[in-house]
């Protein structure tokens, strides 16, 4: 357990255990949940990062991916398209 003083404009240090648990540094930023009557912060990018994978699963199967190379396979189709549907001249 861990504990930060609040000072008067409301900001907090964030101990440096708690930093390299979050893996937060100078400049990033972090994200405070609320669950139930607790509240949890968070990594917001590792935050963005969870909500993308919970996004996109299930997204291989209803393309036909099934490995690495199909996804690369499908890579180079949707580039060659965009290079011929926006090509400069």
């Amino acid at each position: 357990m861990e504990l930060a003083k609040i000072t008067s404009k409301g900001q907090i240090t964030i101990p440096v255990s708690i930093r390299k648990l979050l893996g937060v540094k100078d400049g990033d930023k972090v994200l405070f949940l609320q669950e139930g009557n607790r509240v949890v912060m968070m990594n917001a990018s590792v935050n963005a990062l969870l909500e993308a994978q919970k996004d996109f699963q299930g997204e291989a199967e209803k393309l036909g991916l099934q490995d690495e190379q199909d996804v690369v396979n499908l890579v180079k189709e949707i580039r060659a398209e965009r290079g011929d549907k926006y090509r400069c001249e």
